[in-house]
């Protein structure tokens, strides 16, 4: 994952060769790309990509959405690495490769930037993320896990309510598994109106139904400011006591909240 704040230092990568013209991609921000021009780009710069960097790639991907940091306002993800499938040591591991169209639109209006080079160096740093994964097979392996339990609670079926953290860390207390974000915060802090949540720099008060205590919350917030492709999840992990040895621990509480903003 590329995050990018607009006023970082960037082209770590080298940069691409000149391309045709007729692609119009400007050089400056503050101009909007086509989402087809785009993809046109990004096609003639995976020409440049030596073939072993593809090696397991199953598809490089252009997604019209933006996929806002959970925190911090001027930050975006430009793009994914995904991993799909792999068995044994992960050197098999296949991936999937996804730039979004709609962040490098947002991050153009707010400043200098040019999507040539935005692209090149988001499409080769999540290049060397797939290679990561492939040699990293503890990770591959715990991510995997997570995603499993994530699909069983989608499914309304019994998952262990800790596998959030078995994804990718994005944030102090915030973890991404597929496109999933778990925002979790101390549920012993509580506000007489709910609780509150901070998402792409605005803060949100967010409607805490009752429940048993011993429960963990996953409140799903709806009414969120350019939300991420899949659910934002706020996450109440249950009151621990003593008196766990003794008794079973409750189902974790499922529901769909609305959000309201606090900041205008």
């Amino acid at each position: 994952m590329r995050n990018v704040r607009v006023s970082v230092e960037r082209h770590l990568a080298p940069r691409p060769r000149p391309i045709n013209s007729a692609l119009r991609i400007p050089h400056s921000g503050g101009v909007a790309v086509r989402v087809d021009d785009f993809r046109a780009l990004v096609d003639h710069l995976l020409k440049d990509v030596p073939p072993a960097y593809l090696d397991g790639v199953m598809a490089v991907e252009v997604s019209p959405k933006s996929l806002p940091h959970p925190v911090r306002g001027d930050v975006y993800t430009l793009g994914e690495c995904i991993p799909l499938e792999w068995s044994g040591s992960g050197a098999d591991l296949q991936s999937r490769i996804v730039l979004y169209h709609g962040s490098f639109t947002a991050l153009a209006r707010l400043g200098d930037f040019d999507w040539r080079d935005e692209a090149w160096e988001t499409l080769t740093h999540e290049l060397r993320h797939h290679l990561e994964w492939r040699a990293n097979a503890a990770a591959l392996e715990a991510y995997d896990w997570a995603a499993e339990e994530n699909f069983k609670r989608h499914e309304g079926e019994p998952f262990d309510p800790a596998f959030y953290r078995s994804g990718e860390r994005i944030d102090a207390r915030i973890w991404k598994v597929d496109d999933d974000l778990f925002i979790e915060k101390d549920r012993r802090v509580r506000r007489a109106a709910g609780d509150e949540v901070v998402w792409h720099g605005t803060r949100y008060r967010v409607p805490v139904p009752a429940a048993d205590p011993r429960a963990e919350m996953f409140l799903t917030l709806q009414g969120l400011a350019e939300p991420p492709p899949g659910e934002a999840v706020l996450v109440l992990p249950r009151r621990t006591s003593p008196l766990d040895l003794f008794r079973t621990s409750a189902s974790p509480v499922r529901q769909t909240v609305v959000a309201e903003p606090l900041d205008g």
